[in-house]
């Protein structure tokens, strides 16, 4: 490709996907993956679109041929554009935004960003992710914090009423995983941030699994930290994520890590941080991964956010009704709301076989284990599950062929 192509190409590609509708057809024709295994583990990270996949390819060139930062800085205006992107998303200002290499990074700084004290509470999900709680037990460990688990409602969502006759001064944080790696569950975000408003209590979301998935609105939410990832049902690069932070609340948060990116070294003996969400990252990073985040973004968006959300939750509810007319098999969602995600047994089949055999028929799940949402699978008394997670792309006879095999069980 000649530099001049490469130089020209951004535009064009943003202008391109502007005229995109839902069109199943041509999404799975630029879909190249789904023509070598049908794909069902999108809650780990989903197959890449072309245009998205071209994007980073692009810039990949474009840094061989001019130089990494000549690049960066010749595509200024599409790395910019990611910002204004995610903005967009989850309807915040772009101000707001910070990218970040993955969730985890961004959820890390947010957290560790906070004045927690000795005595503090932190008020948390039954169905939490263990990264996030390793973290609540090592700021335990240091600081002297409490950490209380939120116990569930009947219907198994994490109990609003609950939470709110756990709310006393010491409460410093709600943290809640907004939908949990172990099923289907969607927890009532907006119903939580209410509460927390109410009390004037910081609350961080988890949107790890949620963004891309269902509608994410921060101002409807009442969030005043959310991370989020883009492998997963964003259909991002691996190594990219984003955290938001509302912008009254950014000066509670002290970064836990700073260089002269986000901060400026004024004078031989002093500093002064930035006044957005930048002040969150730090200077190097993967230019071509973020451009990609940009692109899928858009592609999201331009297929419409509650379009996609429909049909995945739509084949992930036909996935429960078929696995539970299939003899032996359990299907472990809980909530009354569900989204992409089916966790399943089978009374005679580990889970661990059941992903061996679908291997062996080009079918992709995983499995999800006790050591990633503890106190959940605790008192659901379940070790391991096996777990399919469905996309917008993903379509009625992969969804029969899945089902099909695992009839097949039964023999």
């Amino acid at each position: 490709m000649m530099q001049s192509d490469l130089l020209t190409h951004w535009p064009k590609l943003l202008e391109n996907n502007k005229e995109m509708t839902f069109d199943l057809q041509k999404i799975r024709a630029e879909t190249p993956g789904i023509n070598n295994r049908i794909h069902f583990n999108n809650a780990g990270a989903s197959l890449m679109a072309s245009p998205i996949h071209h994007a980073v390819l692009k810039h990949l060139d474009l840094e061989m041929q001019i130089g990494g930062y000549e690049a960066q800085d010749t595509v200024f205006s599409a790395l910019e554009h990611t910002y204004d992107a995610i903005a967009a998303l989850i309807n915040c200002s772009r101000d707001e935004v910070a990218l970040m290499e993955n969730a985890s990074a961004a959820w890390s700084s947010a957290f560790h960003g906070m004045a927690l004290q000795k005595g503090d509470r932190i008020l948390t999900a039954e169905a939490e992710y263990a990264s996030n709680v390793i973290s609540y037990l090592q700021m335990a460990e240091k600081k002297g914090v409490k950490i209380d688990v939120i116990p569930s409602d009947t219907m198994g969502q994490t109990d609003v009423a609950a939470l709110e006759n756990m709310i006393d001064g010491k409460v410093k944080l709600i943290s809640i995983s907004h939908i949990p790696t172990n099923g289907g569950l969607i927890n009532p975000a907006r119903e939580i941030g209410a509460i927390a408003r109410k009390h004037k209590i910081p609350y961080l979301l988890d949107a790890c699994q949620s963004v891309g998935q269902i509608p994410l609105d921060v101002e409807k939410i009442g969030c005043d930290m959310l991370s989020a990832t883009g492998r997963k049902y964003l259909r991002a690069p691996r190594g990219t994520g984003f955290l938001y932070v509302r912008k009254n609340f950014m000066e509670q948060l002290s970064p836990p890590f700073l260089d002269l990116h986000s901060a400026d070294w004024t004078s031989k003996t002093t500093y002064k941080i930035r006044s957005d969400a930048r002040r969150f990252e730090n200077w190097e990073r993967n230019i071509a991964a973020v451009i990609g985040l940009g692109v899928a973004v858009d592609y999201f968006m331009n297929i419409g956010v509650e379009t996609a959300s429909k049909r995945l939750c739509a084949l992930a509810a036909e996935a429960r009704t078929g696995l539970s007319n299939i003899r032996g098999f359990t299907v472990h969602d809980v909530g009354p709301r569900k989204g992409g995600i089916v966790t399943f047994t089978h009374d005679r089949v580990a889970p661990a076989e059941i992903k061996n055999i679908l291997h062996n028929h080009d079918i992709n799940i995983t499995t999800t284990p006790i050591t990633a949402t503890r106190y959940d699978m605790e008192k659901r008394s379940l070790n391991i599950l096996a777990r399919a997670s469905f996309h917008y792309y993903n379509n009625e006879e992969e969804l029969a062929k899945f089902l099909n095999v695992l009839q097949d069980l039964q023999k």
